[in-house]
């Protein structure tokens, strides 16, 4: 069914010639810098417009549940748009993998983070920011790594936890705090590549940060702006701002 679904979209084409509609869409943080990539080249081709509300998985999620007039949805994991689909709440056959994150400790500071993160273990630094692990995937996965480390209990005392890994990001690059577990593709992507020193975490050290977006609303600006992000040209985009793409 879901691979009928996407066929039948890049079939369709996502540059329709139909009269321009406005589609709310609602983003995880993390996704912020290619999510706007997509919907300025997506406006550009089409003559629709894209309206984008940022934030927390959980939070956006828990939004969707009580009725938020979004259109379509790129959550930073599997497991909520699953649930929405389980309930009925998304149009059949739509939840798709749009990318993989990675998860990264970075500092603003030169030299402050080493190759191997041994940084956490010296604890030369005040606080360090994540995301928090109840809402943000981000900071589940990044709860998940320091445990493996066997550090989460140890930094307690150091943590700032940001709402969603944007307002983490921020923590660190305004210098809340002098280092923070977030998003790889906030520091890596080629359009915002970061100053500083950082360290790209081992997948291993936590579960699989798959990211996946859900159609809430059959309507066809809606569909052409999924359809664009899963073609090759949306594809290469998401690719190009740090993440890895199924």
């Amino acid at each position: 069914m879901k691979l009928i679904f996407w066929l039948a979209l890049l079939l369709v084409g996502w540059g329709s010639s139909s009269p321009a509609d406005e589609i709310q869409v609602a983003v995880a943080s993390n996704f912020a810098p290619a999510v706007r990539q997509l919907a300025s080249r997506f406006e550009k081709e089409t003559g629709h417009q894209v309206k984008l509300s940022f934030g927390s998985t959980g939070k956006q999620y828990a939004q969707i549940l009580h009725g938020a007039p979004f259109h379509a949805w790129f959550a930073a994991d599997a497991y909520r748009p699953m649930r929405l689909e389980e309930a009925g709440r998304i149009v059949p056959g739509s939840r798709f993998t749009y990318a993989r994150g990675r998860l990264v400790l970075w500092s603003p500071q030169l030299g402050l983070v080493d190759d191997e993160g041994e940084v956490l273990r010296r604890g030369d630094f005040r606080h360090l920011a994540l995301a928090n692990p109840r809402l943000a995937p981000y900071g589940l996965a990044a709860r998940q790594a320091l445990e493996k480390l066997g550090l989460w209990q140890i930094l307690q005392n150091r943590l700032v936890r940001g709402e969603n890994i944007g307002q983490t990001y921020q923590f660190v690059k305004t210098g809340n705090a002098e280092l923070g577990l977030v998003a790889a593709s906030q520091v890596l992507g080629r359009s915002r590549t970061e100053k500083g020193s950082f360290w790209l975490l081992p997948a291993d050290l936590h579960g699989p940060i798959e990211q996946q977006a859900v159609l809430l609303r059959d309507e066809e600006a809606a569909r052409a702006f999924l359809a664009f992000a899963a073609s090759e040209a949306g594809r290469a985009i998401i690719r190009a701002n740090g993440y890895e793409v199924p």
